[in-house]
Formats: structure tokens, C-alpha cells, sequence
């Protein structure tokens, strides 16, 4: 099976990190799942470190190995910073924007939307939730489906989002501005690390 459809909280918390970025998974159980969840704190080895750097990235996303793996290198042919350029691929998924948007209340959410044929983008319903936007892309729900419950809920929760999208409320539709900076994406991220686990 490629896509894990388990408990958020406990990949979460097997990796010590809010993959929702909100940190409700660890507030109650910062260590790992499992009987013996409490009792694992040995050293990792600087394999180990990279990996669970990697599944860190890969379960915030929501992404597949294999998908994980493309966008690498992807951002290997790119100009810059690799590790920049990686975050920078991952968050112009448009799954990852319906969230950044508040369209949906979590990332797996906003998934299911796109899936189910609600997403638009530059006015034409786009289903493919890896769909790289890009900037300028605005991104909005069907007409008949702008007053979802679903959505609706989402967005009253919603009270702040990134700088790199713009909202209208009035229309209910979100503009991808411009490339996150990385001081704007998550600090607790260390994509060197990822970037030394492919590069072995």
C-alpha cells in the first residue's frame, strides 16, 4: 500500500513532531507510540537522524515514497539551495495550497477534496492532487460547492495563513503569490538532513 491511511497522531508522534504543525498530536503524548513508547530513548545513529527527518517531511506532506523521491530530485536540477528548493516543490502542491488556503482543516482533508473534483484552479476543476501550481495560480472551489459544510467550517477555524497567498473573501478564492521564503516555512525542519540521506 503506498499512501498511509492510519492515525495522524501516531505517525506524530512516532517521529516526535506535529506533522500538522498545530502541536496537538504531543501535547498529551510526547513519546512514541506503542507499549514500550515511553522507554525508547537511545541515541540515533546519523542515519537514523536523516530518516527521521525524512519521514518527518514525507508525513507532513502526505506524500509517497515514491513521490517523495521524485520531487528530490526535481529540486536537484533546480538553481539555489537544494534542500530550499525541495520545501519550496512540496508546499506548491496544490493539496498542501487548499490547506495553506483554509479550504480544509488538515492536509489529508484538503487531499480529499481535490480528489473529489471541488478544486479549481485558474477557473478550470483540476482533481490531481500533486498538481504543481505555480505562481500567480488562483485557486478556488466549484461554484456549487463554495458553501460546502465541510469547507465552511474550515475556513470560520481559520484565522491567520502564510504570507505567500492572499485570500478574497468575498469571492472565496486564494492567489499563489510567490515562492515561500524559507524563514516562512516550518523551523523544526532540517532538509540538510534529507538532503545528506539521498546523497549517500
Amino acid at each position: 500500500m503506498s499512501r498511509y491511511t492510519g492515525p495522524s497522531y501516531k505517525q506524530a508522534r512516532r517521529v516526535g513532531f506535529s506533522i500538522s504543525e498545530t502541536g496537538k498530536e504531543l501535547a498529551r503524548r510526547s513519546y512514541s507510540p506503542g507499549q514500550h513508547g515511553n522507554d525508547r530513548k537511545g541515541k540515533l545513529s546519523d542515519y537514523g537522524n536523516q530518516l527521521k527527518e525524512k519521514q518527518k517531511v514525507k508525513f507532513m506532506y502526505g506524500v509517497s515514497e515514491r513521490q517523495f523521491l521524485k520531487t528530490f530530485r526535481e529540486a536537484e536540477k533546480m538553481k539555489g539551495i537544494n534542500g530550499t528548493n525541495f520545501l519550496r516543490l512540496l508546499e506548491s502542491r496544490l493539496d498542501n495550497l487548499v490547506y495553506r488556503a483554509g479550504f480544509a482543516t488538515t492536509r489529508r482533508g484538503a487531499r480529499q477534496l481535490v480528489n473529489h473534483g471541488h478544486v479549481t484552479v485558474n477557473g478550470k476543476k483540476v482533481d490531481i492532487p500533486s498538481y504543481r501550481c505555480v505562481p500567480g495560480d488562483i485557486i478556488s472551489l466549484k461554484e456549487d460547492d463554495k458553501n460546502l459544510k465541510v469547507v465552511t467550517e474550515a475556513l470560520e477555524k481559520t484565522t491567520k495563513r502564510v504570507e505567500f497567498i492572499t485570500y478574497d473573501e468575498n469571492k472565496k478564492e486564494a492567489t499563489y503569490v510567490r515562492l515561500p521564503e524559507r524563514n516562512e516555512l516550518n523551523a523544526d525542519i532540517n532538509e540538510a538532513l534529507i538532503v545528506e540521506f539521498y546523497n549517500k
